[in-house]
């Protein structure tokens, strides 16, 4: 009985976004509306990664919500998603597989015996290596109409005033019409 009470309590801690029409850095186009929400401090990053913040090791989540209120599937396989800074060039999103190696692990080290032999000493895990990096990333390829599709970006840096993010390459599925880009302030 325990155990069927920690796992539903563990369901209810599971991260849920928030609707795209109810986030404060919202925008619209052609029925499609899309939230963004910088997680830059530990009380926004405790929600959805737990004891891990990722700004600590120069690591920006940005939670990305999309609403498709239109009729037709939209193909978000090519989405380029940039961090943009005023008067400077935009940051391309760091894949989130390739998150947990931008904070390298401690080499493990080796003590040698007094006869030849040795004994390996474990290094540290490398603290951004937790599924919650993967899991909770975007990962929809499509978005049907009615529904609605988010997960993280990460982008190296921190939030900077005047700071938006920067989203291109949505398509309507069936022709391959390219939507409208969405640049949203992330203040």
């Amino acid at each position: 009985m325990s155990i069927a009470a920690a796992f539903a309590a563990d369901k209810e801690s599971a991260f849920r976004a928030p609707p795209a029409e109810s986030m404060a850095h919202r925008q619209t186009n052609d029925q499609v509306t899309i939230g963004a929400d910088p997680f830059d401090t530990a009380a926004k990053t405790k929600t959805a990664f737990g004891k891990l913040d990722p700004n600590e090791y120069g690591v920006l989540p940005v939670l990305v919500v999309v609403r498709n209120d239109t009729k037709e599937t939209i193909d978000a396989s090519r989405l380029e998603v940039q961090y943009k800074i005023p008067g400077q060039r935009g940051v391309d999103n760091t894949p989130a597989a390739d998150v947990k190696t931008l904070y390298g692990a401690r080499r493990p080290g080796y003590i040698p015996g007094p006869l030849g032999g040795g004994v390996m000493i474990k290094g540290k895990k490398n603290p951004l290596d937790t599924w919650e990096i993967e899991g909770y990333a975007f990962s929809a390829k499509m978005i049907p109409p009615g529904q609605t599709a988010s997960g993280f970006f990460y982008f190296q840096g921190e939030l900077k005033p005047g700071a938006t993010v920067y989203l291109n390459g949505f398509a309507a599925a069936p022709g391959g019409k390219e939507l409208f880009y969405f640049e949203i302030p992330l203040e």
